[in-house]
């Protein structure tokens, strides 16, 4: 299923079934979304990911960074993080997101892709961090990418381009029955900042 042409609309389901993602389209004007990708590019603390896998340390090219209202542990890949305190910029954002889709977020996992080289492998965000069933927020600066999902058991396939400056929302049961990835692209020389605002649920 295709929906690279599809017209933005915030209240159709793209999934077909067990699960509810929505795409908003741009939320801000194009200047404003590339002022923001300036000021995430350079001001936010980058690190390159760590995953431990099979007990074995690998450093990716990607980078990402972990910001929220306290400072939350966030343990994926084998590896944990510890958020950094809100910015201006980043409750600005938090704002907005929250004012468009109705949710309520208290943290966020940025990444940083340089160029389409860099993506994300199939995956589903069920940490036992998180809030379970919560919305996931997504905000997109920078380069467009394709975004992949695919339903854990009929494998079946669903696609949208995010735009800069643009919103996609996953939230009910989209986590448990869906993988979602960022492939790589020859296509893409650019960078793209990705803004994931999460509910965190436990303890710090």
């Amino acid at each position: 299923m295709d929906l690279f042409n599809q017209d933005s609309v915030d209240d159709v389901n793209l999934l077909p079934k067990d699960g509810t993602v929505n795409y908003y389209g741009k939320i801000m004007p194009s200047k404003e979304a590339l002022s923001y990708l300036d000021y995430l590019l350079n001001e936010i603390q980058w690190k390159n990911d760590v995953a431990i896998i099979f007990g074995k340390r690998i450093e990716t090219k990607r980078k990402v960074a972990w910001y929220a209202e306290k400072p939350f542990e966030y343990t994926y890949s084998n590896n944990t993080k510890t958020a950094l305190p809100w910015t201006k910029e980043l409750l600005e954002l938090k704002e907005m997101v929250e004012k468009k889709s109705g949710e309520t977020f208290n943290s966020c996992l940025l990444n940083l892709y340089h160029n389409g080289s860099e993506g994300m492998a199939w995956h589903s965000d069920g940490e036992i961090d998180l809030k379970k069933d919560g919305a996931i927020a997504s905000v997109s600066f920078g380069a467009e990418r394709k975004f992949a999902f695919k339903h854990k058991v009929s494998k079946e396939t669903v696609s949208q381009i995010l735009e800069n400056g643009s919103l996609l929302v996953m939230k009910g049961t989209t986590q448990t029955h869906w993988l979602h990835r960022l492939p790589p692209t020859k296509l893409v020389s650019k960078p793209r900042v990705n803004l994931t605002f999460r509910t965190i649920v436990g303890e710090m």
